[in-house]
């Protein structure tokens, strides 16, 4: 992003006019709108004003903003050796740093999750595919396609495939434990 692009952006979030950011900065409204068109080009003193007047660190507005990412096609995802499981894929890689982590998995016939002790956090699932035992505590509750659960993982808890073909559940925990 531009310096020009920047400053404007910044002075927008602030709900300042150019005028009003221009006279903050003992600057003139001429050279504000020059500098946000990137027309002009702006000396380190002229900088220092006006992000003094947005008050904005002069290292912050330098530092790399990197373009988080949207979109996560088939090809991003990361599959994960878990033993006794078919397929386990983390749909959003590097999730660790977020708040949700979401997993597409796969469990054959017959197969289940690794028990799962309770741990802090929240866990949703969605049964895209076959028909599964969600084991919660001693609770055991029977799932099909099309149907979800939401828990609170204070319970151990763990998935078990009791159809007769493959069970795809998309699986989203929060925060990350994967």
């Amino acid at each position: 992003m531009k310096i020009g692009e920047r400053i404007l952006n910044l002075r927008q979030s602030s709900n300042l006019t150019q005028e009003e950011l221009a006279e903050r900065a003992n600057l003139t409204k001429g050279f504000i709108s020059q500098i946000e068109r990137d027309l002009t080009s702006i000396s380190l003193d002229s900088l220092a004003q006006i992000l003094e007047a947005l008050d904005e660190n002069i290292s912050d507005f330098f530092r790399e903003t990197s373009e988080e990412k949207i979109i996560y096609r088939e090809k991003d995802r990361v599959a994960i050796e878990k033993e006794k499981i078919e397929k386990f894929e983390l749909l959003v890689p590097g999730s660790t740093n977020r708040r949700l982590e979401p997993i597409l998995l796969t469990l054959r016939k017959g197969e289940s999750t690794p028990k799962e002790k309770p741990h802090e956090g929240e866990e949703f699932g969605f049964v895209l595919r076959g028909r599964v035992n969600l084991r919660f505590g001693r609770e055991i509750l029977k799932l099909k396609k099309g149907e979800c659960f939401y828990l609170s993982a204070e319970k151990e808890h763990w998935l078990h495939n009791i159809g007769s073909k493959e069970a795809v559940i998309l699986w989203i925990s929060s925060p990350p434990s994967f």
